[in-house]
């Protein structure tokens, strides 16, 4: 039953490909790359041949430079532009490399931009970008000759194409490259063959499109990001800040509950216990209300109860009790506690560190209230284990989708948890579901 519903799914899925807004979205890209693409491949290939014409010989060494310079400059430039057309319709977010900032005289400022291992990488995609994009518009050939095709009827029907003698008839178009085989429709009835054509081409452009532009998505990670070691130095300042800002509202919230909630039962209980000592007047008197006394005392243990209470709490979301037995058993709790039925399978031939256990404790906590909260699942799949050194956390649900960081579903706040440690989140929820969340961290902080 569950295959036959997974087959009907992608069939649908196959079926609206055409129509979504990620086919029009990346066609548009493919649309828009060329022209961006042809202009910044003869602008920088230019410079960089002048450039090194020029260097070779004595004459014109610093002239030669100074264009290599500005064609890294350019090539920086044209990166801005294809970064700014993966984000608006790939949704591909990649931060822009530093800008660059020589200083000193001339020569070191030469020096530092010809050093601009950015700028390098900039050129290098703005002249590989041009085959790519080349290959791109092939793809919209697929969407071009599907409409052609799948119009065949109406044209025929509408100008009256009919076959002249010694004419094949009409042509269908086909965009393979070997399509010399096409069949020709020689009556109107003939065109539904072409119309059928034209369907199955258009069923095929966004999967064919999807995969050329794939490429392309690999090449603007590799090449128009920050350089691996500017990524690294970025993130660890941003998991530091955030570490720094997280300790810093962690105490700020403590220091709140304490003084709003077990330090005023404290106060209270002393009050109470004080009020309780002056009823019981000198030594060797008899007490002159018992029964006021008696409940100055039930006041003073109610007071001592509820502030062992809230410390308890307190104590709880900094390190939760249930993690002294370990991760495993915390979990099960936590599965136990759900009011919607999770399957929970736990595999961890190594204990990890402590923050380690308690970052995926939190996690799991959150990740299980947001799928009550917000998905409408009538089933959760709890996995943890290690795999490749790295200790992984798979929460999967039959929900409804659309989870998205930032969507007030508190993924955001699990993602900058997990970045403290350099731990990543990948979320898979499409409209409709399943979602399908993995936190990975390492055994060790």
């Amino acid at each position: 039953m569950r295959d036959t519903q997974t087959g009907a799914a992608r069939l649908r899925g196959v079926l609206r490909a055409p129509f979504t807004r990620r086919a029009w979205c990346e066609a548009a890209y493919c649309l828009a790359g060329f022209p961006v693409a042809l202009v910044g491949f003869v602008l920088v290939l230019v410079l960089l041949a002048l450039g090194a014409g020029l260097t070779v010989s004595l004459v014109g060494a610093v002239l030669g430079l100074l264009f290599v310079v500005v064609a890294t400059a350019l090539g920086r430039a044209f990166a801005g532009v294809h970064r700014t057309l993966a984000v608006g319709l790939l949704g591909e977010r990649v931060a822009a490399p530093p800008r660059l900032r020589p200083t000193g005289r001339m020569f070191a400022r030469l020096d530092t931009r010809l050093r601009d291992a950015a700028g390098w990488r900039s050129v290098a995609y703005v002249l590989v970008k041009l085959p790519v994009a080349a290959v791109q518009w092939y793809a919209l050939t697929w969407w071009v000759t599907g409409l052609v095709n799948l119009s065949a009827p109406l044209r025929w029907a509408a100008f009256g194409q009919r076959p002249h003698p010694g004419q094949e008839g009409m042509a269908t178009i086909t965009p393979i490259p070997a399509g010399g085989g096409a069949p020709h429709s020689t009556s109107f009835a003939g065109t539904f063959v072409a119309a059928a054509i034209g369907a199955a081409t258009l069923l095929a452009a966004p999967w064919v499109t999807r995969g050329i532009v794939a490429v392309d998505r690999w090449l603007v990670r590799a090449l128009l990001g920050p350089s691996e070691l500017a990524q690294r130095v970025r993130n660890l300042e941003e998991t530091r800040a955030l570490a720094v800002d997280d300790s810093a509202a962690l105490l700020r919230r403590l220091e709140r509950d304490l003084h709003d909630g077990a330090q005023v039962r404290l106060v209270a209980l002393a009050m109470s216990l004080d009020m309780a000592k002056e009823r019981l007047g000198a030594e060797g008197e008899p007490v002159a209300d018992p029964e006021r006394l008696r409940r100055l005392i039930e006041t003073a243990h109610t007071n001592a109860t509820e502030a062992l209470t809230e410390l308890r709490d307190l104590s709880r979301g900094i390190h939760p009790p249930v993690l002294d037995d370990g991760l495993p058993d915390a979990l099960a709790t936590l599965a136990a506690r759900s009011t919607v039925p999770v399957e929970l399978a736990v595999d961890l031939p190594e204990r990890p560190t402590p923050a380690i256990e308690t970052i995926a404790y939190f996690c799991a906590a959150e990740l299980l209230t947001n799928v009550i909260k917000h998905s409408g699942a009538r089933r959760v799949v709890l996995r943890v284990d290690q795999e490749e050194g790295l200790l992984r956390l798979r929460v999967t649900d039959d929900g409804q989708g659309g989870a998205t960081v930032g969507a007030g579903s508190g993924l955001t706040g699990l993602l900058q948890r997990v970045r403290t440690v350099d731990g990543t989140l990948d979320i898979s929820s499409p409209q409709g579901g399943p979602t399908a969340v993995t936190v990975s961290l390492p055994p060790h902080a």
